[in-house]
């Protein structure tokens, strides 16, 4: 085999993270060397791969499907909002500058003062991310393509790079997801199609279901009348699942549902549960961190954004955030840092991870993110912030609790620390723990010592499991991705199609694309 596939979406969040997952899986347990593929991501839930490269984390977990080791050429385009109207773009693992959205994608005029990326819109990095296909195509078997919203954006397509674009340069097959769970899957379908040229057309071979309930007797008539409609066929009809979301990335608002994960539904080892409530807010980067927390037995999790939703917690997580200053006026407005105070000043655990650790500092010199100069933080972690132009994006390995733990970093502020017990390279006052790592508590050893400490803290006679193993639940999760394909997509069509392309003689639907 040496092929491709581009896994496109009637809407964001139709499932083409899954789907992706789940074939890049089924490919690899059948002897397939196969890697993953988006050429730009807009996310906030980011990874840091063993060269030092910053790539999505969807990515990075579709890697672990395929087996492999995530790079940069999996991810090469990464956008991570820092507003409405504005994101650092991460050129190959690196960042580039803060663009607005016109200055990334066009329009009329030129970037707005201070864009520091030049010659590196949207159109300009074609020829950089079919370069990256490229070489994955040239080192792999089989390169499994994710799109990134609707490939019937009619006024990007001009600039596309992620979605028919790159199908074309790249003469990729697009096999396109809906969500029958949302509804108007079949209006989606012939829109989506209808709505694209007649060269791009020919590119999409077909459709799959994704989150079907019930029975596919019921659905059948519709897809053979979509069939007659399109001339494509329906690979697949997927069930719905519980559990079976991988880490969250699109978009600018965070969807907190498939945060916390439902694959572990075992009862508490003792005899009380610990309730742990998560800060959400604003621009919340990497809140995967506490999807580790959410697989124990007994650990509750829940997302808050009130102060009195702090009352009953066992341990508050103060997350990252790609606008610290921001957040920080946030949780000032709400009320939620003076409840933070309170808790720190009466020992109860407390954790602030990369953003949260800065928030919790006495205070932060920010001349890079928000501009906003000399900032008081909540002044509960002996810790001094400044905010550097070039990015820490490293792979750290330590120990803390007396338990291995490896992380890894993604952070402009540098941090001081001059007072305080060592943490993670942060620090830890009382029952007030900082760190810039990210990914510590899916070491099991320390996740375990971890909460034991918040449990005695917390008076809880809470006890960790003594087997959960993160690891292995991430993997059994994509095991689960590559069953569902295996069992209810038809894997011989799929094979055909990423070998040999989409078929000849698919017919055209009008209207198309605009002029």
């Amino acid at each position: 085999m040496n092929g491709g596939l581009l896994v496109a979406g009637t809407t964001s969040d139709a499932g083409k993270s899954v789907v992706t997952a789940g074939i890049c899986r089924w490919l690899v347990r059948q002897g397939v060397k196969v890697a993953p593929f988006k050429a730009q991501n807009m996310s906030l839930n980011s990874f840091v791969t063993r060269e030092g490269a910053e790539i999505g984390r969807a990515q990075a977990m579709q890697a672990q499907a395929c087996r492999v080791e995530p790079t940069a050429l999996m991810n090469p385009v990464l956008l991570k909002p820092g507003g409405e109207q504005s994101s650092q773009v991460v050129l190959l693992g690196k960042p580039v500058g803060e663009l607005s959205a016109r200055g990334f994608f066009g329009g009329t005029g030129g970037p707005t003062p201070g864009e520091r990326l030049h010659g590196g819109r949207q159109e300009q990095l074609l020829g950089t991310v079919l370069d990256c296909l490229a070489e994955l195509r040239g080192t792999y078997d089989a390169v499994i393509c994710e799109g990134a919203g609707s490939p019937a954006e009619i006024n990007l397509r001009r600039t596309d790079i992620v979605n028919m674009g790159i199908a074309r340069n790249a003469g990729l097959p697009v096999l396109v997801v809906g969500d029958i769970d949302r509804g108007g899957v079949f209006a989606s379908f012939f829109g989506t199609v209808a709505l694209l040229s007649e060269e791009d057309q020919k590119l999409v071979a077909g459709f799959l279901v994704n989150k079907f309930r019930g029975d596919v007797s019921l659905l059948e008539p519709g897809l053979d009348m979509l069939h007659g409609l399109t001339g494509r066929r329906t690979y697949g009809v997927l069930p719905f699942r519980h559990g079976l979301g991988i880490d969250e990335e699109d978009g600018l608002r965070v969807s907190l549902r498939g945060t916390v994960r439902e694959s572990n539904t075992a009862p508490p080892v003792g005899e009380d549960v610990l309730r742990v409530a998560v800060c959400a807010i604003p621009l919340m980067s990497n809140f995967t961190d506490v999807d580790a927390l959410a697989a124990e037995p007994g650990v509750v999790v829940r997302f808050v954004d009130r102060p009195e939703e702090l009352a009953d917690a066992d341990l508050v997580v103060v997350p990252g955030t790609r606008g610290t200053v921001r957040a920080l006026e946030w949780l000032r407005e709400r009320g939620l840092a003076d409840a933070l105070v309170r808790r720190a000043a009466e020992h109860r655990p407390v954790l602030g991870v990369c953003g949260g650790f800065q928030i919790l500092g006495e205070h932060i010199e920010d001349e890079v993110e928000s501009r906003r100069g000399r900032v008081d933080g909540l002044g509960v972690l002996p810790v001094h912030v400044r905010f550097a132009r070039e990015k820490t994006l490293t792979r750290p390995v330590g120990e803390a609790l007396g338990e291995h733990v490896e992380g890894y970093e993604i952070h402009h502020g540098v941090a001081s620390v001059t007072a305080g017990e060592p943490f993670l390279d942060g620090c830890r006052v009382g029952q007030t723990w900082g760190t810039h790592w990210h990914g510590s508590l899916e070491s099991d050893g320390f996740r375990r010592a971890f909460l034991r400490e918040v449990a005695a803290a917390a008076g809880r006679r809470f006890v960790p499991a003594a087997d959960t193993s993160f690891a292995a639940l991430r993997e059994e999760q994509l095991d689960r991705l590559g069953d569902l394909i295996e069992q209810h997509a038809d894997t011989d069509a799929l094979w055909r199609l990423i070998e040999s392309g989409a078929p000849q003689g698919l017919p055209f639907i009008p209207p198309g694309a605009p002029a």
